[in-house]
Order: structure tokens, then C-alpha cells, then sequence
């Protein structure tokens, strides 16, 4: 089969498309056709060497996939040769063929598009988790989200809207309008300087944050977070190191701080996580109140402008690559 490879770590224009040899399923696993992947900031960090991927996983980029089942394993159940499926991977899907666990992996909706289904494993999920499983966001209850028009952001956007909560998101200026779109009450442009300001004249303090920023937002979210606030941090893309911070503040405001990923989590933590997402969200996706926001698709051969689109922070939502 053919997938996209590496002449070594470094940059964008490492990746070039060759042969590689073609996975077997294990007796649980489906072999899928891979019809579209999706870009995540995971791939850029294990293209630079940054990443390794889990243990066992394949070493070909790509953590989500949408396709068809094109074989299956000796004890897989309920799924069929020629079933339409996405869901989440540890690696591999920037491939023509890749495997997936049987229980990791969802019936797509008649009415979906590949490219649409592959735009919401990753985004989705890490969104679901921290909203709903870590920060267990109720209804009333305020939350900020950190980078509120990337893919995770446009997820979380949608997904506390629905938990009936008032989102709040951070963003720059120019993707306000398609985080309004998506159901949130307001807005904030971090790159103004009295941005913690306003949130915090607008908020009055929130119940929940979600933050892939890290260090350089850690002090100012502690202060911005009402007693008993959750502080769930998704990755550390401002950097690992933080000012100095008034600890007090955790305790006095009996705050909560989350770190989580999501690849390297059990297989069994990760399907009952995909279980539970698909029960809250199946039916909305089928009836258009959940939607994948898709930026851009690109053709497999393009894989590094895709690369280079994503570090560009230009788009607002999904960049997908279109495989074959």
C-alpha cells in the first residue's frame, strides 16, 4: 500500500508519499479503507521528533480515519465487509489501509460524508473529556475555553452549548464571528492587551476552563476561576513554565487543575470514552445540532502544504487530507 512517509524528523518537507508495508488485523481489529484523515498537533510534534507514538502503535502519522471495512479479524462482531466506519486511531491513518479496534470504531450515519466524520474523532473526544468527564460542566455553569476556533475549540464551542452551559471563548479577532456562529455568548481577542480584563468584567468568573495554552495562561486562569472552578489543560502550546502564582488561590477557592492526554490512555479508557461520547452525541450529529467544522480538505499529495497550513494557525476548525 502506499501512506505518507518520512526522510526523518524535522520539518514539513520530510513527508513525501511511498510504500509501506500493509497492516494485518489483530482478532478485534477492523482493516479500513481510508477514505479521508485529519490533521492534529500530535502530528506535527512526532514529524518534528517531538512524539513518539504509543508502544506498539504504527509509526505512520495520522490519529483519526474515516473508510470502509475492507477486512476483519477472527473475533470481531456486528460489523461487516463493505461497513462505512471513522473513529480513533494511535497512528496510522495516513495510509490507504489502516487498523482500528472494533469497539473504538463508529457506524457512520447515512446522511454523513466521509469527510465529515473524519473531521470529529480527535477534536470531539478530547472536547467530551474534558467537559463532561473531568470538569463534569452542569448547566448554568460558565466556561472559557482557550482557543476557541481550533478544531477542539469549534468542538467544545458545540458540546457545552449543548450541556446547556454559557460559553465563553478566547480567539483572535477575525474567527469571532464562526465562534458566535457555533453558539457562543461572547468573544475575546487574547492578543488585546486588557483581554483578561474583559473577560473577567464580562464573566464575572468562570466555572470551567479549557486550556491547550499552558504556562503562560496558568496564573491569570486561577484568577479568573470562581470557587470550586475546574481548570482542565489539554496541552502546553504557550509553553511549560508559568509567573509566579499565588498557590492560595487553589486552595481558598478549592480549585481543581486537570492535566489529561488522550493517546496515551488505556484502550479500555478510550472506548468507553468513545461509548459514552456517541451516546450523548450520535443523535445530535444525525440531526444536524452537532456539526464537524471542516476549514479545508487537501489531497493526500499536498500533505506538506497541509502541514505548513495547520502551523500557520490559519484555519478555524478541520484541515483534512483526502487520501488516494
Amino acid at each position: 500500500m502506499i501512506a505518507v512517509r518520512q526522510h526523518g524528523a524535522g520539518g514539513a518537507e520530510q513527508l513525501f508519499l511511498g510504500p509501506a508495508e500493509e497492516p494485518s488485523p489483530g482478532p478485534e481489529e477492523l482493516l479500513v479503507r481510508v477514505m479521508v484523515t485529519a490533521l492534529n498537533r500530535a502530528d506535527v510534534l512526532q514529524r518534528e521528533g517531538k512524539y513518539p507514538p504509543p508502544v506498539g502503535a504504527s509509526s505512520i502519522l495520522g490519529l483519526e480515519l474515516a473508510g470502509i471495512i475492507v477486512k476483519k479479524g477472527v473475533q470481531v462482531t456486528g460489523w461487516e465487509l463493505g461497513d462505512r466506519v471513522f473513529g480513533l486511531v494511535p497512528g496510522g491513518a495516513y495510509a490507504e489501509k489502516a487498523v482500528i479496534h472494533q469497539s473504538m470504531a463508529i457506524r457512520m450515519p447515512d446522511r454523513m460524508t466521509f469527510e465529515e466524520c473524519a473531521a470529529i474523532p480527535e477534536v470531539f473526544l478530547t472536547a467530551y473529556q474534558a467537559l463532561r468527564w473531568l470538569a463534569d460542566l452542569q448547566k448554568g455553569e460558565k466556561v472559557l475555553l482557550h482557543a476557541g476556533a481550533s478544531g477542539v475549540g469549534t468542538a467544545a464551542i458545540q458540546l457545552a452549548r449543548e450541556m446547556a452551559a454559557e460559553v465563553l471563548v478566547s480567539a483572535s479577532a477575525g474567527k469571532h464571528d464562526k465562534c458566535l456562529s457555533l453558539g457562543a455568548a461572547a468573544a475575546f481577542d487574547y492578543r488585546d492587551e486588557n483581554f483578561w480584563d474583559e473577560v473577567g468584567k464580562f464573566s464575572g468568573g468562570v466555572d470551567v476552563i479549557v486550556d491547550p495554552i499552558g504556562g503562560g495562561y496558568f496564573a491569570q486562569n486561577l484568577k479568573l476561576l470562581k470557587p470550586d472552578g475546574r481548570l482542565v489543560m489539554l496541552a502546553v502550546m504557550g509553553g511549560v513554565n508559568s509567573e509566579a502564582v499565588n498557590v492560595g488561590q487553589i486552595v481558598f477557592k478549592r480549585l481543581r487543575i486537570l492535566g489529561t492526554t488522550l493517546r496515551s490512555r488505556t484502550l479500555t479508557y478510550q472506548i468507553e470514552l468513545t461509548k459514552s461520547f456517541w451516546q450523548f452525541a450520535g443523535e445530535r450529529f444525525i440531526s444536524g445540532a452537532l456539526v464537524p467544522v471542516i476549514d479545508r480538505v487537501f489531497d493526500w499529495e499536498e500533505v506538506a502544504a497541509a502541514h505548513r497550513y495547520l502551523e500557520s494557525n490559519r484555519n478555524t476548525g478541520k484541515v483534512l487530507l483526502k487520501i488516494g
